[in-house]
């Protein structure tokens, strides 16, 4: 609990720097600019501020309320009680940073065992912890990328299919640098292949994602072959849960791998905080910007756990810095630790499978509905595309009125496709709820 200071503990302290009172303190201070007057409510008590917020909230429609079938990067997945139970554990709750070692070995155990993860689910031979979210963790790889290069190289391709808002974040992160960044004014639909022409010899980075933002899987073996014969980077964004299915990036000699870590045990919380994965090769460990936990043995030969290769200073030297990035989501990483720690190998392959399945259930059920249809010729994991006969704003406006969360409407990021809706289908939903979704859209859709 905190106590604020005194007013006798105020005085004592104003009465050591030679102050007589708080506003001293702001002399230097532009004098409009000191003590504004704000417009505020008046105060009200501990009660009626906890049944405003309970009334505001109570306005909120989720996925306890509502059939959710909207992903486009954020899924509603189940999380065992135990994730939460030993994240709320004081030791884990309230710690901040593993800088002191002598007094951090649980919160740095941790982070490794993290590390340890996440290299295995991608099969990179080593991975930080963490970033911020899945935008950040592409950027910092386009951000990575240019430093490899020591600036030499300045094209970045980017793949159309690559969640939007982690294009947007590369564009902020590189904003004002000398880059040429292409691939985004193609076809969303196109294949990660018809990459392969804007790759050139000044090219730094090429980004794709497995499976891409329209759910789709693709073999990236030529366009890494591509990458690395022009020596550029080969950066794939995966959805975790998809590895319990699929190869590993490291299958087509990825060099770095990114990804969203909220499916792994993190609350979808209205959109974060959440976990950006970042794996990559040995080679590349010293341009990788975040924490890095070793293990080693101390003086007496006991096992004991270190940050490593760069200090937090590395981070804040401005221009000699890669990154800036200081801080992690450490306590998310290890809401994702307990997760996969719970799932295991096999309890992962199930996972992949339910999502697999129900997804393709539903794919088929709704491509039975005169006027919808599903491309059914590109394999895809969890997602899919659903085209309507009316423009997908409506039908997901149609769709709450049933109490369904309908899927993202990809009008909103490709205007030529207003028409279609992203389905995400989770192990969270019931054959019962694909066929009341299906069963609503054709009666308000038949002819």
């Amino acid at each position: 609990m905190y106590t604020s200071l005194t007013q006798a503990d105020k005085e004592a302290m104003l009465k050591v720097i030679g102050l007589e009172k708080i506003e001293d303190l702001f002399q230097c201070l532009p004098e409009e600019g000191k003590f504004p007057e704000l417009n505020l409510p008046d105060g009200i008590t501990e009660m009626e501020a906890l049944d405003e917020l309970q009334f505001i909230s109570s306005v909120n429609e989720t996925t306890q309320e509502l059939v959710c079938f909207l992903g486009a990067g954020a899924y509603n997945h189940y999380i065992p009680t135990a994730v939460d139970a030993i994240l709320r554990r004081g030791e884990f709750y309230t710690a901040y940073t593993p800088y002191q070692p002598e007094i951090a070995q649980g919160t740095l155990q941790a982070i490794f065992e993290y590390q340890s993860l996440i290299a295995a689910l991608t099969g990179m031979d080593v991975a930080n912890a963490s970033h911020y979210d899945g935008a950040t963790a592409v950027a910092e790889a386009a951000n990575m990328a240019y430093h490899n290069f020591r600036g030499r190289k300045t094209r970045i391709v980017l793949s159309p299919a690559l969640h939007p808002h982690y294009r947007e974040t590369v564009h902020t992160y590189m904003e004002g640098m000398d880059l040429e960044i292409v691939g985004e004014d193609l076809n969303p639909e196109s294949t990660p292949d018809e990459l392969i022409s804007l790759i050139d010899e000044n090219t730094a980075l090429v980004q794709v994602q497995y499976p891409d933002f329209l759910g789709r899987i693709f073999d990236l073996t030529k366009l890494s072959e591509a990458a690395h014969k022009a020596k550029a980077l080969l950066s794939v964004h995966i959805n975790p849960i998809a590895l319990g299915l699929l190869k590993p990036p490291s299958a087509f000699d990825a060099d770095i791998v990114t990804g969203e870590g909220q499916p792994l045990g993190i609350p979808l919380s209205f959109g974060g905080p959440y976990l950006g994965l970042f794996a990559t090769k040995d080679r590349y460990v010293r341009k990788m910007a975040g924490r890095l936990a070793g293990e080693t043995v101390d003086t007496r030969g006991q096992r004991g756990y270190v940050l490593t290769l760069n200090t937090r200073e590395q981070h804040i030297r401005r221009e000699n810095a890669t990154s800036n990035i200081c801080s992690n989501q450490g306590l998310i990483a290890l809401a994702s630790t307990v997760y996969l720690s719970l799932l295991g190998k096999g309890g992962l392959q199930e996972l992949a499978r339910l999502n697999y399945h129900k997804a393709h259930y539903a794919a088929e059920k709704l491509s039975t509905i005169p006027g919808f249809s599903v491309n059914p010729v590109q394999p895809f994991f969890n997602e899919f595309v659903l085209t309507c006969p009316a423009p997908a704003a409506e039908v997901n406006e149609f769709l709450l009125n049933q109490d369904i969360l309908g899927g993202y409407d990809l009008g909103q990021t490709y205007p030529d496709l207003k028409y279609d809706l992203l389905v995400a289908v989770t192990e969270m939903i019931s054959r019962s709820e694909i066929d009341y979704l299906a069963a609503v859209l054709e009666e308000e859709y038949h002819d």
